[in-house]
Formats: C-alpha cells, structure tokens, sequence
C-alpha cells in the first residue's frame, strides 16, 4: 500500500518532534487526514462505514494529549465529517493548515496544505 505525500509527511515528523503535546497533535492530524481521504475515494465508502470511522476517530482523539487550539480545530472537523463528501473533505483539509501550522510547525501545516490542495483537485475535475 503507498500513502499518499501529505500522510508520509506527518508520519515522518513523528519521529523528529519529542514525547508530549506536538506529538499526539501530529498523531492526531495524521488520522483525521486518513479518515478524511476516505471520502475522495472512488467509489467512496458507504455512510454506515464512515460513520463508524468517524466515531472511532472521535474515541481515539479524545484519548491523545494535544495543544487546546488544534483540539478544537479537530472536535469541529469531526462534526463536519459526518456530512460524508467529497466537498466536506476538501474543506475540513482546508480548515486544518493553520491549526496544524500553529501547534505542528510549518512542516505539518504544509503537509495538511498540501491535502488540501489534492482534495480541492479531486473534487473540481
């Protein structure tokens, strides 16, 4: 299975960021991307699918130590992601570069950057 860039990206700054916070902020970017992408894909998952995927995402990020500003950014892109399309992914994507920038660094937020450019692309054309 190959990963997409923007995946590959967080999952190599994992690594380089240390124990607490940033991390889990990482961690947690690099799964709402995951559950994410899953909505660009052809033919995408069914709702019930999707749904669960969210719910879980919401019980694994509650359990991660994260910045307070990137916790909010990602509770309300888990609300969002309950409206299973395509548009809702680009959008949340979008939503997540300055909060990704912010509490991850400029590597993060370009990561998320660029996901969202990919996402804005599946979805125009």
């Amino acid at each position: 299975m190959t990963w997409d860039p923007a995946a590959t990206a967080l999952l190599d700054l994992l690594p380089q960021v240390g124990r607490g916070p940033r991390r889990g902020g990482i961690f947690a970017l690099w799964l709402t991307l995951r559950v994410t992408q899953d909505l660009l894909l052809e033919p995408p998952p069914p709702e019930r699918a999707q749904r669960r995927r969210v719910q879980a995402l919401e019980r694994r990020l509650s359990s991660l130590t994260m910045p307070p500003p990137l916790r909010r950014a990602l509770s309300a892109a888990t609300s969002q992601l309950r409206d299973p399309s395509p548009d809702t992914a680009a959008q949340v994507l979008s939503q997540l570069v300055a909060p990704a920038r912010e509490t991850g660094g400029a590597e993060a937020g370009e990561a998320i950057a660029l996901a969202a450019r990919q996402a804005r692309k599946r979805v125009s054309g």
